[in-house]
C-alpha cells in the first residue's frame, strides 16, 4: 500500500497498452513498465495486465523467459493510490470502510500480483533501472534473478507511512537476507543502494546504467535455450524448499524428476551427453 507523490491521475485515460509495454523478442517476454512520470508507481490496471502476462507467458510454448523492466528513472515507486488502487480490488459504490475490506484488498490486489511472479512457469529476471519501493520492491525481490543498474535502490518504504509491509515483503525478505537483516530494512526504511543490495543478497548482478537491458538481454537468452521445464520445475523445488520440512522437500524433488524425464528436453540432454555434443533445447 505504497503511495507515490509523483502518481498522476492522468494514467487512466492512456491506453492500458501503453502503460505496460510487451514484446516477445527471442523466447523472452519483455514486460516493461510505462509511466516514467510517475516513476512507475503501479496503477490498478496495470497490475491486472502484468498478471495478466505473466500467466500468458506460462502457457505459451514460445515464451522461455520473461524480463520485468520500466523506463525512465523509476523501477516502480511502489503503488499508485491516487487512481484505482493498485493494491486491492476495482473501487466500488460503497463509501464506507468494514472489517475485511483491508485485508481482501492486500489478498486480490499486492498479493496476487507477487505471487504471479513466483507461480509463473518461466523464469523471470527483474532488469531494475532505478528506485524499487514498496510493492515496487517486492515486485523485483520475487523474481527469480535480479539484475539492476549501478544507480538503482531499494526501498521498504512502509514504515515511512507508517504501515505494515505488504505484497509478501515479510516473506520475501527473510528467505533472502535473514529474520535479522530483514527485520532492520523494515524497521528503518532506508533506501539501499545496487551495491549494498548485492551484497546483502537481494540483487544477483550490479551492472553501469547504460548496460542494464544488455545485462538482463544476456541471461534472459540464456534461459530461453535451456531446458524450460526442468528449469520451471526447479523453481518450484526451490520456491517451496523453506516452507515445508526435508520429507516433503524431498518427495517433491522425487515427483519433479518423474516429471522432466517425460519431457523431450531431458532426452535431449541425456542424448547429448553421450554423444558428446552441445544440446539443442526446444522447451518441451
Amino acid at each position: 500500500m505504497t503511495d507515490s507523490p509523483q502518481a498522476e491521475p492522468s494514467a487512466a485515460t492512456r491506453p492500458l497498452d501503453t502503460l505496460v509495454l510487451h514484446r516477445t523478442d527471442n523466447g523472452v517476454s519483455w514486460i516493461t513498465l510505462n509511466r516514467p512520470e510517475a516513476m512507475n508507481a503501479v496503477t490498478w490496471d496495470q497490475r491486472e495486465r502484468v498478471i495478466a502476462l505473466l500467466a500468458a507467458a506460462s502457457a505459451d510454448p514460445a515464451v522461455r523467459a520473461v524480463v520485468i523492466t520500466a523506463t525512465g528513472r523509476g523501477f516502480c515507486a511502489g503503488a499508485d493510490l491516487r487512481g484505482a488502487p493498485a493494491t486491492g480490488s476495482a473501487p466500488t459504490a460503497r463509501g464506507e470502510r468494514v472489517a475485511g475490506d483491508v485485508a481482501r484488498m492486500i489478498r486480490l490486489g499486492a498479493q496476487r500480483l507477487i505471487t504471479a511472479v513466483l507461480d509463473c512457469e518461466k523464469p523471470v529476471i527483474a532488469a531494475v533501472n532505478g528506485t524499487a519501493a514498496g510493492i515496487g520492491a517486492h515486485l523485483a525481490l520475487a523474481c527469480d534473478l535480479v539484475v539492476a543498474a549501478e544507480s538503482a535502490r531499494f526501498i521498504e518504504v512502509f514504515v515511512r507511512r507508517g504501515l505494515v509491509p505488504d505484497g509478501g515483503g515479510a516473506y520475501l525478505l527473510p528467505r533472502l537476507v535473514g529474520p535479522q537483516r530483514a527485520k532492520e530494512l523494515i524497521f528503518f526504511g532506508d533506501g539501499v543502494p545496487a551495491a549494498e543490495a548485492q551484497r546483502l543478497g537481494l540483487v544477483n548482478r550490479v551492472v553501469p546504467d547504460g548496460e542494464l537491458e544488455a545485462g538482463a538481454r544476456e541471461w534472459a537468452e540464456r534461459l530461453a535455450q535451456g531446458p524450460t521445464r526442468a528449469i520451471a520445475l526447479a523453481k518450484q523445488l526451490v520456491n517451496a524448499s523453506l516452507d515445508g520440512d526435508r520429507a516433503a522437500a524431498l518427495a517433491a524433488e522425487a515427483t519433479a524428476q518423474e516429471i522432466n524425464m517425460t519431457t523431450a528436453d531431458a532426452a535431449e540432454g541425456v542424448a547429448s551427453f553421450v554423444e558428446r555434443r552441445t544440446p539443442k533445447y526446444l522447451g518441451r
